[in-house]
């Protein structure tokens, strides 16, 4: 389980970084391509900024369901430490709760600094905490479509037949 909670620790510690070297020294929106920017978002909602205009008592939602899909992570990671591709995707997703949690603690609102956009339209400011979240909930997904080898009954049905 440790190297998942270290993959998770490193993921956090960019995330971390990230925000915090934009938070202080970005002032306005810099265009970085023609359909990216960089661009100082405060969200008190969720995705999307789902609840953003609530009057504050999201925040508190927020963390304590941030806290409790971390601990229910953890307690996956250490059931099922030899499924590779899970603890990945698990790993991922504890990153992304743990480093927004830590804004909705600290600031109150997620930062967000990812602003793509095509035609005028924007897609909603993220960060790395974020990005991380959509890739574990992928692998999540493929992990879960994918064939599990199970136990054969075969040798014992073959004893049974010889009695």
């Amino acid at each position: 389980m440790t190297k998942w909670l270290a993959l998770s620790a490193v993921i956090l510690v960019v995330d971390q970084l990230t925000k915090f070297a934009i938070a202080s020294s970005l002032t306005r929106v810099v265009e970085v391509t023609p359909f990216f920017n960089l661009a100082l978002v405060h969200n008190p909602g969720a995705a999307f900024s789902f609840l953003s205009d609530a009057s504050g008592w999201q925040r508190g939602l927020f963390i304590v369901i941030g806290l409790a899909a971390s601990v229910w992570i953890v307690y996956l990671l250490r059931k099922h430490p030899r499924q590779t591709l899970f603890c990945w995707a698990l790993s991922l997703v504890l990153a992304g709760a743990v480093g927004n949690v830590i804004d909705r603690i600290l600031f109150g609102a997620v930062i967000d600094f990812l602003d793509f956009h095509a035609f005028g339209r924007h897609w909603p400011a993220f960060n790395v905490a974020d990005a991380a979240i959509t890739c574990g909930a992928a692998l999540l997904i493929w992990d879960g479509f994918r064939p599990r080898k199970t136990k054969t009954l075969e040798p014992q049905i073959n004893a049974d037949k010889r009695r």
